[in-house]
Protein backbone atom coordinates (compact mmCIF):
# COMPACT_ATOMS: atom_id res chain seq x y z
CA UNK A 1 0.00 0.00 0.00
CA UNK A 2 1.52 3.31 -1.16
CA UNK A 3 -0.24 6.49 0.06
CA UNK A 4 -0.10 9.23 -1.73
CA UNK A 5 0.28 12.78 -0.19
CA UNK A 6 -0.41 16.19 -1.33
CA UNK A 7 1.18 19.03 0.61
CA UNK A 8 -0.46 22.70 0.57
CA UNK A 9 2.44 25.40 1.18
CA UNK A 10 5.12 24.03 1.08
CA UNK A 11 8.15 26.27 1.46
CA UNK A 12 7.52 27.14 4.99
CA UNK A 13 9.70 24.84 7.70
CA UNK A 14 6.70 23.02 9.08
CA UNK A 15 6.23 21.92 5.33
CA UNK A 16 9.89 21.07 4.99
CA UNK A 17 9.22 18.95 8.10
CA UNK A 18 6.96 16.60 6.29
CA UNK A 19 8.48 16.83 3.02
CA UNK A 20 11.56 15.60 4.99
CA UNK A 21 9.36 12.63 6.82
CA UNK A 22 7.41 11.50 3.52
CA UNK A 23 10.53 11.30 1.75
CA UNK A 24 11.65 8.21 3.51
CA UNK A 25 8.66 7.31 4.71
CA UNK A 26 8.10 2.96 3.68
CA UNK A 27 4.30 3.27 2.91
CA UNK A 28 3.65 7.08 1.10
CA UNK A 29 4.88 9.26 -1.50
CA UNK A 30 4.84 12.73 -2.36
CA UNK A 31 2.32 13.55 -4.91
CA UNK A 32 2.44 17.27 -5.54
CA UNK A 33 3.26 19.88 -2.88
CA UNK A 34 2.45 23.67 -3.92
CA UNK A 35 4.00 27.39 -3.36
CA UNK A 36 2.50 30.20 -5.24
CA UNK A 37 5.80 31.91 -4.74
CA UNK A 38 7.87 29.16 -6.06
CA UNK A 39 6.13 27.58 -8.72
CA UNK A 40 8.91 25.60 -10.83
CA UNK A 41 11.21 25.42 -8.12
CA UNK A 42 12.09 22.41 -7.14
CA UNK A 43 11.61 21.89 -3.24
CA UNK A 44 15.64 21.05 -3.11
CA UNK A 45 16.14 24.78 -3.85
CA UNK A 46 14.24 26.00 -0.73
CA UNK A 47 14.83 23.13 1.50
CA UNK A 48 18.31 21.96 0.55
CA UNK A 49 18.66 19.08 3.18
CA UNK A 50 15.95 17.42 0.39
CA UNK A 51 18.41 17.49 -2.36
CA UNK A 52 18.47 13.72 -4.32
CA UNK A 53 15.45 13.01 -1.64
CA UNK A 54 12.81 15.08 -3.29
CA UNK A 55 12.63 16.10 -6.98
CA UNK A 56 9.57 17.87 -7.42
CA UNK A 57 8.96 21.20 -8.14
CA UNK A 58 6.63 23.33 -6.76
CA UNK A 59 3.14 24.04 -8.23
CA UNK A 60 0.48 26.25 -8.05
CA UNK A 61 -2.57 25.34 -5.34
CA UNK A 62 -4.84 25.58 -8.83
CA UNK A 63 -3.13 22.99 -10.55
CA UNK A 64 -3.08 19.63 -7.38
CA UNK A 65 -4.97 16.40 -7.90
CA UNK A 66 -6.65 14.37 -5.84
CA UNK A 67 -4.74 12.29 -3.33
CA UNK A 68 -5.03 10.11 -0.32
CA UNK A 69 -3.97 12.64 2.54
CA UNK A 70 -3.38 16.46 1.97
CA UNK A 71 -1.47 18.51 4.38
CA UNK A 72 -2.55 22.20 4.87
CA UNK A 73 0.58 23.67 6.05
CA UNK A 74 -1.02 27.46 5.75
CA UNK A 75 -0.66 30.73 8.06
CA UNK A 76 -3.28 31.51 11.02
CA UNK A 77 -6.91 31.76 9.04
CA UNK A 78 -6.12 30.75 5.94
CA UNK A 79 -7.23 26.95 6.06
CA UNK A 80 -10.52 27.91 7.47
CA UNK A 81 -11.01 30.25 4.80
CA UNK A 82 -10.98 27.42 2.07
CA UNK A 83 -12.01 24.04 4.51
CA UNK A 84 -14.75 23.21 1.88
CA UNK A 85 -12.21 23.40 -1.36
CA UNK A 86 -9.25 21.97 0.88
CA UNK A 87 -11.44 18.62 1.98
CA UNK A 88 -12.73 17.55 -1.37
CA UNK A 89 -8.70 17.11 -2.48
CA UNK A 90 -8.14 13.56 0.14
CA UNK A 91 -9.92 11.46 2.22
CA UNK A 92 -8.03 12.47 4.95
CA UNK A 93 -7.35 16.06 5.88
CA UNK A 94 -4.27 16.95 8.65
CA UNK A 95 -4.49 20.57 9.30
CA UNK A 96 -0.90 22.16 10.47
CA UNK A 97 -2.39 25.28 11.49
CA UNK A 98 -4.59 26.40 14.90
CA UNK A 99 -7.80 27.17 12.80
CA UNK A 100 -9.47 23.72 14.07
CA UNK A 101 -7.02 23.08 17.03
CA UNK A 102 -9.87 24.24 19.49
CA UNK A 103 -12.99 22.64 19.99
CA UNK A 104 -15.31 25.56 21.29
CA UNK A 105 -15.98 28.65 19.05
CA UNK A 106 -16.34 30.60 22.05
CA UNK A 107 -12.90 29.86 23.23
CA UNK A 108 -11.20 30.79 20.10
CA UNK A 109 -12.97 33.66 19.81
CA UNK A 110 -11.72 34.86 23.17
CA UNK A 111 -8.19 33.14 22.13
CA UNK A 112 -8.07 34.47 19.00
CA UNK A 113 -9.90 37.73 19.13
CA UNK A 114 -12.40 37.25 16.21
CA UNK A 115 -15.11 35.13 15.56
CA UNK A 116 -14.25 31.27 14.23
CA UNK A 117 -15.21 31.79 10.38
CA UNK A 118 -15.83 27.79 10.05
CA UNK A 119 -17.37 26.89 13.21
CA UNK A 120 -19.43 24.49 11.86
CA UNK A 121 -16.01 22.25 11.26
CA UNK A 122 -14.81 22.08 14.67
CA UNK A 123 -16.16 18.98 15.72
CA UNK A 124 -14.80 17.48 12.44
CA UNK A 125 -11.36 17.35 13.73
CA UNK A 126 -9.35 15.36 16.05
CA UNK A 127 -7.14 16.72 18.17
CA UNK A 128 -3.73 15.55 16.57
CA UNK A 129 -1.47 14.27 19.64
CA UNK A 130 -1.92 10.45 19.39
CA UNK A 131 -1.03 9.98 22.85
CA UNK A 132 -4.70 11.66 23.73
CA UNK A 133 -6.27 10.49 21.05
CA UNK A 134 -4.97 7.48 19.27
CA UNK A 135 -8.46 5.74 19.09
CA UNK A 136 -10.26 8.97 17.77
CA UNK A 137 -7.71 8.87 15.34
CA UNK A 138 -8.38 5.72 13.99
CA UNK A 139 -9.57 5.88 10.30
CA UNK A 140 -10.41 9.64 11.15
CA UNK A 141 -11.22 11.90 8.13
CA UNK A 142 -9.65 15.15 9.52
CA UNK A 143 -6.96 16.32 12.15
CA UNK A 144 -5.72 18.91 13.26
CA UNK A 145 -2.19 19.55 14.23
CA UNK A 146 -0.91 20.41 17.57
CA UNK A 147 0.59 23.65 19.23
CA UNK A 148 4.48 22.96 19.92
CA UNK A 149 4.24 24.69 23.57
CA UNK A 150 0.79 22.92 24.44
CA UNK A 151 2.16 19.33 23.27
CA UNK A 152 5.40 19.72 25.63
CA UNK A 153 3.49 21.37 28.51
CA UNK A 154 0.43 18.53 28.06
CA UNK A 155 3.08 15.78 27.86
CA UNK A 156 4.61 16.76 31.01
CA UNK A 157 1.33 17.50 32.72
CA UNK A 158 -0.57 14.46 32.08
CA UNK A 159 0.48 11.42 34.31
CA UNK A 160 -0.71 14.21 37.04
CA UNK A 161 -3.68 15.13 35.28
CA UNK A 162 -4.34 11.27 34.72
CA UNK A 163 -4.43 11.02 38.16
CA UNK A 164 -6.19 13.63 39.50
CA UNK A 165 -3.77 15.33 42.11
CA UNK A 166 -2.87 18.54 40.16
CA UNK A 167 -3.79 21.56 42.94
CA UNK A 168 -2.26 23.72 40.45
CA UNK A 169 0.93 24.24 38.11
CA UNK A 170 3.05 26.61 36.57
CA UNK A 171 4.59 25.83 32.81
CA UNK A 172 7.51 27.09 32.35
CA UNK A 173 8.51 27.36 28.16
CA UNK A 174 11.52 27.74 26.37
CA UNK A 175 11.46 27.65 22.87
CA UNK A 176 13.65 28.09 19.75
CA UNK A 177 13.58 30.09 16.86
CA UNK A 178 11.99 28.15 14.52
CA UNK A 179 8.48 28.20 16.53
CA UNK A 180 7.89 31.81 14.61
CA UNK A 181 8.32 30.23 11.27
CA UNK A 182 10.49 30.91 8.19
CA UNK A 183 8.96 34.56 7.82
CA UNK A 184 11.06 37.22 8.43
CA UNK A 185 10.00 39.20 11.20
CA UNK A 186 11.96 41.77 13.58
CA UNK A 187 11.56 39.06 16.55
CA UNK A 188 13.54 36.61 14.77
CA UNK A 189 16.32 38.59 13.28
CA UNK A 190 19.51 37.36 13.99
CA UNK A 191 20.92 40.67 16.04
CA UNK A 192 17.81 40.73 18.08
CA UNK A 193 17.65 37.01 18.60
CA UNK A 194 21.53 35.97 19.32
CA UNK A 195 22.04 35.66 22.61
CA UNK A 196 18.64 36.10 23.89
CA UNK A 197 16.44 34.85 26.73
CA UNK A 198 13.50 37.21 26.30
CA UNK A 199 10.23 36.47 28.02
CA UNK A 200 7.06 37.03 25.50
CA UNK A 201 4.33 35.69 27.32
CA UNK A 202 4.65 36.78 30.79
CA UNK A 203 1.08 35.45 31.97
CA UNK A 204 -0.08 33.74 29.19
CA UNK A 205 -0.47 32.13 25.49
CA UNK A 206 -2.81 31.01 23.32
CA UNK A 207 -1.57 27.56 23.88
CA UNK A 208 -3.05 27.42 27.23
CA UNK A 209 -6.20 26.80 25.69
CA UNK A 210 -5.35 23.92 23.93
CA UNK A 211 -3.83 22.44 27.48
CA UNK A 212 -6.97 22.88 28.95
CA UNK A 213 -8.91 21.23 26.17
CA UNK A 214 -6.91 17.92 26.60
CA UNK A 215 -6.68 18.17 30.31
CA UNK A 216 -9.28 19.49 31.98
CA UNK A 217 -9.70 22.80 33.72
CA UNK A 218 -6.41 23.18 35.61
CA UNK A 219 -5.12 25.98 38.06
CA UNK A 220 -2.24 26.56 35.04
CA UNK A 221 -0.59 29.35 34.64
CA UNK A 222 2.17 29.68 31.61
CA UNK A 223 5.26 32.36 30.58
CA UNK A 224 7.13 31.61 27.53
CA UNK A 225 10.47 32.37 26.71
CA UNK A 226 12.77 32.80 23.56
CA UNK A 227 15.78 31.24 23.90
CA UNK A 228 19.33 31.06 21.57
CA UNK A 229 18.35 28.18 20.09
CA UNK A 230 16.76 27.27 16.53
CA UNK A 231 14.95 23.48 17.27
CA UNK A 232 13.10 22.64 20.64
CA UNK A 233 10.88 23.18 23.34
CA UNK A 234 11.68 22.76 27.00
CA UNK A 235 8.44 22.99 29.12
CA UNK A 236 9.73 22.85 33.17
CA UNK A 237 6.24 22.67 34.93
CA UNK A 238 6.15 23.24 38.71
CA UNK A 239 3.32 21.14 39.61
CA UNK A 240 1.81 21.65 42.96
CA UNK A 241 -0.69 18.55 44.09
CA UNK A 242 -2.81 18.01 46.72
CA UNK A 243 -0.48 15.35 48.80
CA UNK A 244 3.03 15.30 48.54
CA UNK A 245 4.64 12.91 46.47
CA UNK A 246 7.94 10.54 46.60
CA UNK A 247 9.86 9.82 43.34
CA UNK A 248 8.46 6.41 43.46
CA UNK A 249 5.06 7.41 43.37
CA UNK A 250 5.50 9.80 40.07
CA UNK A 251 7.57 6.63 38.40
CA UNK A 252 4.16 5.02 38.73
CA UNK A 253 2.30 7.63 37.26
CA UNK A 254 4.53 7.88 34.23
CA UNK A 255 4.86 4.39 33.55
CA UNK A 256 0.56 4.12 33.77
CA UNK A 257 0.92 6.86 31.39
CA UNK A 258 3.59 6.15 28.77
CA UNK A 259 4.48 2.71 29.00
CA UNK A 260 3.15 1.31 25.91
CA UNK A 261 3.61 5.04 23.96
CA UNK A 262 6.25 4.63 21.32
CA UNK A 263 7.49 8.21 20.71
CA UNK A 264 7.70 9.10 24.76
CA UNK A 265 10.48 8.53 26.67
CA UNK A 266 10.61 8.90 31.26
CA UNK A 267 14.06 10.08 31.42
CA UNK A 268 15.02 10.27 34.78
CA UNK A 269 18.83 9.11 35.25
CA UNK A 270 21.28 9.28 38.59
CA UNK A 271 24.42 9.99 36.72
CA UNK A 272 25.11 11.72 33.37
CA UNK A 273 25.28 14.76 31.53
CA UNK A 274 21.50 14.42 30.37
CA UNK A 275 20.04 13.11 33.31
CA UNK A 276 16.71 15.26 32.57
CA UNK A 277 15.08 15.92 28.84
CA UNK A 278 16.69 18.26 27.25
CA UNK A 279 15.74 19.33 23.59
CA UNK A 280 18.50 18.80 21.73
CA UNK A 281 19.02 15.38 22.35
CA UNK A 282 15.44 14.93 20.08
CA UNK A 283 15.98 17.55 17.18
CA UNK A 284 14.89 15.93 14.27
CA UNK A 285 12.90 13.31 15.79
CA UNK A 286 9.20 12.71 16.59
CA UNK A 287 10.36 11.74 20.49
CA UNK A 288 9.11 13.59 23.39
CA UNK A 289 11.23 12.82 26.49
CA UNK A 290 9.86 13.20 29.78
CA UNK A 291 11.11 13.62 33.33
CA UNK A 292 10.34 14.72 36.73
CA UNK A 293 11.77 15.45 40.37
CA UNK A 294 9.83 15.78 43.43
CA UNK A 295 10.95 18.04 46.21
CA UNK A 296 11.18 15.98 49.07
CA UNK A 297 8.81 17.23 52.18
CA UNK A 298 6.64 19.48 50.00
CA UNK A 299 4.18 19.16 47.60
CA UNK A 300 5.76 20.42 44.61
CA UNK A 301 7.22 18.67 41.53
CA UNK A 302 8.81 19.48 38.97
CA UNK A 303 7.78 17.70 35.51
CA UNK A 304 9.84 18.51 32.35
CA UNK A 305 8.89 17.53 28.55
CA UNK A 306 11.71 18.04 26.20
CA UNK A 307 10.46 18.15 22.19
CA UNK A 308 11.40 19.31 18.47
CA UNK A 309 8.87 21.89 17.95
CA UNK A 310 8.97 20.64 14.35
CA UNK A 311 8.63 17.20 15.38
CA UNK A 312 6.97 16.05 17.89
CA UNK A 313 5.57 20.04 18.17
CA UNK A 314 4.08 19.47 14.31
CA UNK A 315 4.98 17.52 11.47
CA UNK A 316 5.97 14.32 13.74
CA UNK A 317 2.53 14.28 15.16
CA UNK A 318 1.07 14.88 11.75
CA UNK A 319 2.71 12.31 10.39
CA UNK A 320 1.76 9.72 13.28
CA UNK A 321 -1.68 10.85 13.43
CA UNK A 322 -1.70 10.01 9.52
CA UNK A 323 -0.74 6.43 10.34
CA UNK A 324 -3.19 5.92 12.40
CA UNK A 325 -5.67 7.58 10.22
CA UNK A 326 -4.90 5.48 6.80
CA UNK A 327 -4.63 2.14 9.06
CA UNK A 328 -0.55 2.29 8.79
CA UNK A 329 2.31 1.15 11.49
CA UNK A 330 1.65 3.96 13.61
CA UNK A 331 5.90 4.42 13.93
CA UNK A 332 6.05 4.17 9.84
CA UNK A 333 8.55 7.11 8.74
CA UNK A 334 9.32 8.14 12.00
CA UNK A 335 12.04 6.07 13.85
CA UNK A 336 14.66 8.06 13.37
CA UNK A 337 17.29 8.85 16.24
CA UNK A 338 18.63 12.23 17.61
CA UNK A 339 21.83 12.89 17.13
CA UNK A 340 24.47 13.16 19.95
CA UNK A 341 26.61 15.63 19.73
CA UNK A 342 25.16 18.36 17.81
Amino acid sequence: MSVKVGIIGGTGYTGGELLRLIATHPEAEIAWVTARSKVGWPVGSVHPNLRGFVDQPFISPDDVERCDVVFLCLPHGKTAENIEAYSDLADHVIDLSADFRLRDANVYEQEYGEAHPKPAWLDRFVYGLPELNRASLDGASHASGVGCNATAVTLALKPFADAGVIESAVADVKVGSSEAGAEPSSSGHHPERAGAVRTFAPVSHRHEAEIRQSLGDLNLSFTATAIELVRGVLATCHVFTKEPLTDRDCWGMFRQAYADEPFVRVVRERRGLYRLPEPKIVAGTNVADVGFVAQAGTNRIVALCAIDNLGKGAAGSAVQSMNLMCGLDETAGLCATGLHPV
